[in-house]
Parts: C-alpha cells; sequence; structure tokens
C-alpha cells in the first residue's frame, strides 16, 4: 500500500497550545519537501465560513463538519491540509474522520497543559472565562474531550516548535 499523499493533519488542543504555531510552521516545512500545503485556521474560518456560529455544542459541531468537508475537497484537489482547531468533542473530530477519510485524516493532540496555555494568554480569553465573563470557553467553562486514539501526542510546554514539527513530519514519512 503506498502513502496518502493528500492527507489532513489535524491539530486539536485547548486555546493556547500551540496549534497554530506548529501548522504554519509545518506548512512551511511541507513546502520546502515540495508538497501543495494550506492551513485552515479555527480562528481565521470563524471570521468567513464560519462567522454565522457561536460557542454552543451544536454550533462547535457544525464548525467543524465545515471545516471537514473543505479539507476533503482540497485533499481531493491534491493539497495536505492542516487543520488547527479546538474541536473539543470527540465525537465532532469522529465526523471529521469520516468526512475526510479514516486513510487521509491524522488526529495531532496537542496536548500542553492548562496552565502553559493560561500562562500564553495574550488575549486575556482565559482570565474573561474565569471571571465568568466569557461563557462555553473550553477548559474552563465547557468540556475538551482529549484524544483517546491520536496518531501524535504534543506537549509544546516541553517540546520546541521545530522538534514538534519534526514529529509530525517523521510520521508523514513512515505513514503506509
Amino acid at each position: 500500500m503506498t502513502a496518502v499523499q493528500h492527507p489532513t493533519v489535524w491539530l486539536t488542543g485547548l486555546s493556547g497550545a500551540g496549534k497554530t504555531s506548529i501548522a504554519l510552521a509545518l506548512a512551511q516545512a511541507l513546502k520546502a519537501q515540495g508538497r501543495a500545503v494550506t492551513v485552515l485556521d479555527g480562528d481565521q474560518l470563524r471570521h468567513g465560513l464560519n462567522r454565522d456560529l457561536g460557542f454552543t455544542p451544536a454550533d462547535r459541531h457544525e464548525n467543524i463538519r465545515r471545516t471537514a468537508e473543505v479539507a476533503r475537497l482540497m485533499n481531493n484537489a491534491g493539497l495536505t491540509v492542516i487543520a488547527a482547531f479546538i474541536s473539543p468533542y470527540r465525537s465532532d473530530r469522529a465526523t471529521a474522520a469520516a468526512i475526510v477519510g479514516a486513510g487521509n485524516f491524522i488526529e495531532v493532540h496537542v496536548s500542553t497543559p492548562l496552565a502553559v496555555c493560561e500562562a500564553r494568554d495574550v488575549k486575556g480569553l482565559y482570565a474573561q472565562a474565569r471571571a465568568g465573563r466569557l461563557a462555553q470557553f473550553t477548559g474552563i467553562s465547557a468540556p475538551y474531550e482529549a484524544p483517546l486514539d491520536a496518531a501524535l501526542t504534543l506537549d509544546t510546554g516541553t517540546l520546541a516548535l521545530d522538534e514538534a514539527v519534526e514529529r509530525i513530519c517523521r510520521h508523514l514519512r513512515q505513514r503506509p
């Protein structure tokens, strides 16, 4: 069996875990290898395609469903997709995997501890959530369900960005 040429690397984890930083650095590394790559970032999609969605469980589900549909289309067009989304619910990530295709979906858990994520919070979102001014904030007032069987687990509290990227690249090279 040959390796899947155009997968979706799905980065999941808390706000501030480092998903977007990893996604952007990974995209650069893959482009340097000659791959056609695009990044789908949760914050960016919420300003456009998903701007009509809030943060209720139903809206989060729809956010992930739409993103997975876009990722599948991009994979089919020959792009490797790197998706950086909190995607807090296992069931939504399973839906995304089913849409993208199990053979194309690579779940990467950016498992950075909550305390590290809060320390990195330049927007003050964790403080707002802890003060009760921001409802449905993942990790504080809304749940995060860690993956049970992620392809990779990366803790950016102890792992440098370049090493996190190299681990994903290694995984991509070793895929059946």
